[in-house]
């Protein structure tokens, strides 16, 4: 393996430990008929244990330099790069037509919130996601109803997919030693909603000043919110974090209708 300099501008730190590596992979039940796109290879040291276990890898490299190092590191191997920023590829591009892809990634603290987004946008074409975030980032993902950690990116996510916390990481296991902590999740895409965009609004809107209630949060624009409230069996009072996804759905229905 070619040894790169990190670049603190892309938030880079290279997971190096094989025992950290055998678990996401192993987090993938790959076979040799998967197709796996790898967000940032970064050196190679997963991409190697998934072209072993999978038929192809499709890895997205931002820096040209590292995309450099692993055009020659997997020529000839079930390997495809695309040098490109992950916000801005055609998913859809890569398997035409085809879904039952499988996606992994070690994403970069300082963009994990908008892939993630756009991972939900492109859910249908995945069968399993394994991505590692900053811990607090997972945290907030997986947060329960009336945890503070419970947010927009809690809702909206666990609207899209069911979600595994598999296991943290520690600082130690990559190069640079970053100062917090990692965590690996696994994500089984949901079926679409038809008013999914009305549901992301909502939310986000709900979300916007966790310190008022949810009720002063959505007015002035619906005047009849007490009353759904009550219909749905909340007090006027709750707070965007205590709903429980279920809830959301409904308050979600009962303000589209």
């Amino acid at each position: 393996m070619t040894y790169h300099r990190p670049k603190r501008s892309l938030g880079q730190n290279f997971l190096r430990d094989e025992t950290v590596i055998d678990r996401i992979v192993s987090a993938l039940d790959l076979n040799a008929d998967d197709h796996v796109i790898e967000i940032g290879p970064g050196q190679g040291a997963l991409t190697e244990r998934l072209i072993e276990k999978a038929g192809h890898v499709t890895g997205i490299e931002f820096d040209r330099d590292l995309a450099a190092g692993l055009r020659g590191q997997f020529a000839g191997r079930p390997f495809t790069l695309i040098e490109a920023d992950a916000l801005t590829v055609d998913l859809r591009a890569i398997q035409p037509g085809l879904g039952g892809l499988k996606l992994v990634g070690n994403l970069p603290y300082n963009i994990s919130t908008p892939i993630l987004q756009r991972l939900i946008d492109h859910r249908e074409l995945f069968s399993t996601l394994v991505l590692m975030f900053q811990r607090e980032v997972v945290e907030r993902i997986a947060a329960g109803p009336g945890g503070k950690e419970r947010g927009f990116l809690s809702v909206i996510a666990q609207n899209a997919f069911e979600i595994d916390r598999l296991f943290d990481v520690p600082p130690q296991a990559f190069y640079p030693v970053p100062k917090v902590w990692s965590a690996v999740i696994r994500l089984t895409p949901k079926p679409r909603n038809d008013n999914e965009p009305q549901f992301r609004e909502f939310v986000s809107r709900a979300f916007l000043q966790k310190r008022k209630t949810l009720a002063n949060n959505l007015l002035p624009g619906y005047a009849n919110i007490a009353a759904i409230l009550s219909d749905l069996g909340l007090p006027d009072k709750v707070r965007a974090e205590e709903l429980s996804l279920d809830k959301w759905r409904e308050l979600v229905r009962c303000l589209s209708s």
